[in-house]
């Protein structure tokens, strides 16, 4: 495919005071607005493979364990424009049900509305991988597609 599946389809953001926060099966965005005019320098970042601190001209904006574990050499962030940090964390779990509740342990959480769109929003993705030949992008689904949805594995 000549695009990804999630940006065909459109994302699920979790929003916060800061900015926003979104999830596929292997990856967790973050998206942090910034005072315009930022640079590199006044950017600390820590990302750790559960736990991440980030501090912009010295002032905490989050800090604490993550709600998952997440592959640390493989995160990066990235300061674009000099007015919004982008960090991508790597999942440790990429299966469908693996859906993030909240950021952060206890903070950052998803309403219940959110949750049930990213839930469906990687049963979705899971159904596109599974099913490389049609297009799940602009699909709704209902019923049971909490925890990833059903197993279809055992079909022949």
């Amino acid at each position: 495919m000549s695009v990804h599946f999630e940006e065909r389809s459109g994302v699920v953001p979790c929003k916060t005071p800061w900015g926003s926060w979104y999830q596929t099966m292997e990856e967790v965005f973050i998206e942090v607005n910034v005072p315009h005019g930022t640079s590199a320098k006044e950017v600390k970042c820590h990302l750790g493979s559960r736990d991440i601190e980030l501090l912009v001209k010295g002032k905490e904006i989050f800090k604490g364990k993550l709600f998952d574990t997440t592959m640390s050499d493989e995160a990066t962030w990235t300061l674009e424009d000099k007015c919004l940090i982008r960090i991508i964390l790597m999942k440790t779990n990429r299966e469908a049900g693996n859906c993030w509740s909240s950021l952060l342990e206890g903070e950052y959480c998803a309403n219940a509305w959110v949750q049930d769109q990213m839930q469906k929003k990687l049963t979705l993705e899971r159904f596109q991988r599974e099913n490389p030949g049609f297009d799940f992008s602009g699909a709704e689904i209902t019923g049971n597609f909490a925890g990833g949805g059903p197993d279809f594995s055992s079909l022949q």
